[in-house]
């Protein structure tokens, strides 16, 4: 007989999130990336772990008492954490969050209970305006009351080395070659990541930064540089947490508001995961560092998505507050050559550069994709490469292009934003368009591009 699987409170259902292969927006990735999907928690985000490790820790101090209230500076998740394990326990809760953060974040801390005080963003944290200024005033002020202290508290990164590194090694078998996450307080990517790196000292960890931050700047250099104001919430600093441990982290990378947003986006229509805008960040600045590697199939890849996107609705999924902000994202390459529909003319490594000439002037181009039988691309060709051969002396026009045909190939997929176009004309080259199987579908010019926008206006 089946034995009843009832849980006493919702805070045992935290932890032992699905780990999920990404299928469509790491193309070009042979390496199999997975992620952690910590929306799955009961608070809908990776906080959650910490939120009852913090009170807990507490209380074993004897720091929070019966009756008490938990301040907290919180861009909000953290907040939902705290207070779902707050309402269990009895106690009463004050965040603080910055004004950047989204509507949804802010009624839903107040729908748990909990009082919500705003502060300004582009203040410094020093500042008695700023989130950690006011956090810690009113802790100091409310009787019975204590700071959970995310950005210091170890028993932050002690909750990710108890839980989330110990899944990921069990749920891939062991068989993790990379761990990479967003760094906000630092808890998350540090407790993790001292787990993995115990089981095996060789797994890489990659910690994924916004514009804007300091993190990056001081992973390089060792100093603290000057932080500015982002839109992408819950990761970066403008100080260095003591919950953010370095000594475990091999690489960082640094990732914009723009390009994270997209990517959060992409995640819901092509890998059906809701999520947030630093998830989204984590898996561009993932799909970047992985592209660098060069892994083969061997390898595996997690990558830890914090939240969900419902909290940002207003925001990240509203086309109004995107546009606003210069982050819609553009057109997919494919949308040009829809509207300009048109063969895709190409020659063979074993033309003749007699039949590449005569196909250029009879159709009025000026470079080709080469392929192979099968379509796959070789390289191109351009009316350039064809007068350098024949200015060298020894040209001869019943000589096979192949030793002529240029491999330095801008090559683009039919998804790819037009926006990527623009990196690509300025290196003075052609977009080749190649799908999944590196079939040629399409080759785009500056006056393609040009003509299509023109079209727009």
């Amino acid at each position: 007989m089946a034995m009843p699987q009832i849980h006493d409170t919702i805070l045992d259902a935290i932890g032992n999130t699905p780990l999920v292969r990404l299928n469509r927006v790491n193309r070009g990735v042979r390496a199999q990336v997975l992620a952690k999907v910590e929306y799955m928690n009961p608070g809908g985000s990776v906080k959650d772990r910490i939120g009852i490790a913090m009170i807990e820790d507490a209380e074993r101090s004897g720091r929070l008492k019966p009756g008490g209230t938990i301040v907290e500076p919180t861009s909000g998740n953290t907040g939902a954490g705290l207070a779902i394990a707050a309402a269990i326990r009895g106690y009463k809760t004050i965040f603080v969050m910055p004004d950047k953060m989204s509507d949804e974040k802010i009624r839903y801390l107040r729908a748990l209970g909990a009082k919500v005080v705003i502060t300004p963003t582009a203040v410094e944290p020093d500042d008695p305006r700023s989130y950690y200024s006011v956090s810690k005033r009113l802790a100091e002020e409310t009787p019975n009351a204590i700071l959970a202290g995310q950005y210091w508290n170890q028993a932050n990164p002690d909750a990710h080395y108890r839980s989330t590194g110990p899944e990921i090694w069990r749920q891939t078998a062991g068989k993790i070659d990379a761990f990479i996450a967003g760094m906000g307080t630092g808890g998350t990517i540090s407790g993790t990541a001292k787990f993995l790196k115990e089981q095996n000292p060789n797994i890489q960890v990659v910690g994924i930064d916004p514009v804007g931050s300091l993190y990056t700047e001081y992973f390089r250099t060792g100093q603290l540089g000057p932080a500015f104001g982002y839109k992408v919430e819950g990761v970066g600093e403008d100080f260095l947490p003591t919950t953010m441990h370095f000594q475990y982290v091999d690489d960082v990378v640094q990732v914009g508001d723009k390009e994270s947003f997209v990517m959060t986006r992409r995640m819901v229509r092509e890998e059906g995961l809701f999520v947030g805008g630093s998830c989204g960040m984590a898996v561009a600045g993932a799909m970047r560092w992985l592209r660098a590697q060069n892994w083969d199939e061997s390898k595996t890849a997690v990558i830890l998505l914090p939240d969900s996107g419902v909290r940002y609705i207003s925001k990240i999924f509203s086309d109004d507050w995107m546009r606003e902000n210069g982050f819609l994202e553009s057109e997919p390459i494919s949308q040009l050559l829809d509207i300009r529909p048109r063969a895709v003319i190409s020659a063979k490594a074993t033309h003749t550069v007699a039949q590449v000439i005569q196909d250029m002037k009879a159709n009025d181009i000026s470079q080709m994709p080469v392929v192979r039988d099968d379509g796959t691309l070789v390289g191109l060709i351009t009316e350039v490469d064809l007068l350098d051969y024949l200015l060298s002396g020894a040209g001869q026009m019943d000589h096979q292009i192949s030793d002529i045909v240029s491999s330095a190939v801008a090559t683009v997929g039919p998804d790819t934003s037009i926006d990527a176009l623009t990196e690509v004309f300025s290196r003075g080259q052609v977009g080749v368009v190649v799908d999944e199987s590196e079939v040629v579908r399409g080759i785009i010019t500056k006056i393609d591009m040009i003509d299509y926008l023109a079209n727009k206006a």
